[in-house]
């Protein structure tokens, strides 16, 4: 069964003075959370991402603005528009993620299910393509 990516609906509390975006644990994030990084003051036209893991799990927030994620499973590229904080993006182990499109004031908050480890990515498309294919 290929993976599948998901889109999360994260809760959200609003009152006068604004807006309130949460998620903890198990009920709302599907991984333990072991790193984060946060991506911001992308270059106008620059792509992130360009890799797949093969064990890691991500979850993908924009905090701010918006950008383009083309989830690839070898098969279907999927593109999903993140623009909303209260959106969040799961991609489980094996899907190849493309980040383009970054409006100027982006801000995309990743959390991950383990610690960098350069053995865990696929860095190669042809690479990737044949693990995918099975």
């Amino acid at each position: 069964m290929r993976p599948k990516h998901t889109l999360l609906e994260l809760p959200k509390r609003t009152d006068a003075r604004g807006n309130l975006v949460f998620a903890q644990d198990r009920d709302h994030i599907p991984f333990p959370v072991k790193r984060f990084f946060l991506l911001y003051s992308v270059a106008r036209h620059a792509t992130r991402g360009g890799h797949a893991h093969r064990a890691q799990h991500q979850l993908l927030v924009m905090t701010a603005g918006s950008a383009t994620v083309t989830v690839d499973d070898g098969k279907t590229r999927t593109p999903v528009r993140l623009d909303n904080p209260a959106m969040a993006l799961h991609a489980p182990p094996m899907l190849w993620l493309d980040l383009e499109d970054f409006s100027e004031d982006a801000a995309c908050l990743v959390l991950t299910s383990d610690v960098y480890s350069e053995k865990d990515y696929i860095r190669e498309r042809s690479e990737f393509l044949q693990l995918a294919a099975g």
